[in-house]
């Protein structure tokens, strides 16, 4: 015992002094920089000197502006160590969009409560007729299912990818949210699909019926009559509340198909720089066209993405409560796509005449009440 106590003590001496020698230049080099002897550090040196003349700070003001360093791997963005404007993105991303885009969808719930309480469902003032005119044909009415369904599901996958982990994630638990979260993404990329597909076919079937004119005026001067009864402005195929859903749909699809291939396709777009070209070009302040690298290409596009889907999913909202309790008869529309003849003229009168004029070529007849 002795004896391992002795081979310790000689063990640590040696080290110690042994290794002295080779210590001594260095740490007479380190005194004599921190009496200020010519050879001292600039200031901000690490320890040791390892940065030579340049000051630690200044690397990593360079870093944090996106300085680039040199990589041999084709993909060069692997070369921008900090990417400050990330910072950016996650604080509007997890701040003002995460905290009004949930504030403008709840409220839009809670404002149609409050409308179905004070107006209730808006009933056909002569009551059903029993006869019905065709309101939309079959591939009408497929195209319309087709870009609604795929628009909810893709809200309701775009949704979770926003607040899944502060909603869902608690109540799933990890293992059952990513799993869940792992395919939605699937569904949101190919369901992108066939909602950019109907959209299209959407704009050409119905643009010449979106058309504003001169009865639109008159519509939105009483609101439709949706809060008054007995009010039934007049209107063609398309009242004006509908041709703002039209354009919203299809404006807005547009904007989401946009952005949504650039996310699909990563760094192949330049659609943001191009963007702030023309806006620059008339008298617009915005940001250089040239500095708008792939990554802030992204980064624009996913917070407009988000954006424009809040602002959707809002006006779809209300679109989705006055074709189906909001309004009665409204959902046969795209039902069965027969309507009843009083409802068709309480609501499109204008829309009436034509198609009476076109399948008898005689005046039409006048609305006649239930008995």
């Amino acid at each position: 015992m002795r004896g391992l106590k002795l081979l310790s003590c000689l063990t640590v001496l040696f080290v110690l002094f042994g290794a002295a020698p080779a210590l001594e230049p260095a740490l007479a080099q380190q005194a004599q920089q921190a009496e200020g002897e010519p050879g001292g550090p600039v200031a901000g040196n690490v320890p040791g000197g390892s940065l030579g003349n340049s000051s630690d700070s200044e690397m990593w003001r360079a870093i944090r502006k996106g300085g680039q360093f040199g990589v041999s791997i084709p993909d060069q963005q692997s070369a921008v160590m900090v990417q400050s404007e990330g910072d950016l993105w996650r604080l509007v991303r997890n701040g003002p969009i995460m905290v009004y885009g949930g504030a403008a969808i709840l409220g839009m719930f809670v404002l149609l409560g409050i409308f179905y309480l004070f107006r209730g469902r808006i009933r056909v003032e002569h009551g059903m007729s029993g006869r019905t005119i065709e309101r939309f044909n079959g591939f009408e009415r497929a195209i319309h299912w087709m870009v609604a369904v795929s628009f909810i599901l893709l809200a309701v996958t775009g949704a979770n990818h926003l607040w899944g982990k502060y909603t869902l994630l608690p109540i799933l638990g990890p293992e059952i949210f990513a799993t869940f979260s792992l395919w939605a993404k699937y569904a949101h990329n190919f369901l992108a699909f066939p909602f950019m597909i109907g959209i299209v076919v959407m704009f050409v079937m119905w643009v010449v019926y979106n058309i504003p004119n001169k009865y639109d005026l008159i519509w939105l001067s009483k609101a439709g009559g949706l809060f008054t009864k007995g009010s039934h402005p007049p209107s063609k195929r398309f009242n004006a509340g509908q041709k703002l859903i039209f354009w919203s749909v299809v404006l807005g699809g547009l904007s989401l198909s946009l952005s949504g291939i650039a996310m699909l396709f990563p760094f192949q777009t330049d659609m943001w720089a191009k963007t702030f070209g023309v806006l620059q070009s008339i008298g617009f302040n915005v940001p250089d066209p040239a500095s708008v690298t792939p990554m802030m290409e992204m980064q624009l596009s996913t917070l407009w993405h988000v954006v424009v889907s809040v602002v959707m999913i809002a006006i779809i909202l209300a679109h989705i409560y006055i074709g189906s309790m909001g309004m009665e008869g409204a959902f046969d529309a795209m039902g069965s796509g027969q309507v009843d003849v009083n409802w068709a003229r309480e609501h499109h009168d204008l829309w009436v005449k034509e198609v009476e004029e076109a399948e008898t070529g005689n005046p039409p007849t006048q609305a006649q009440p239930a008995e």
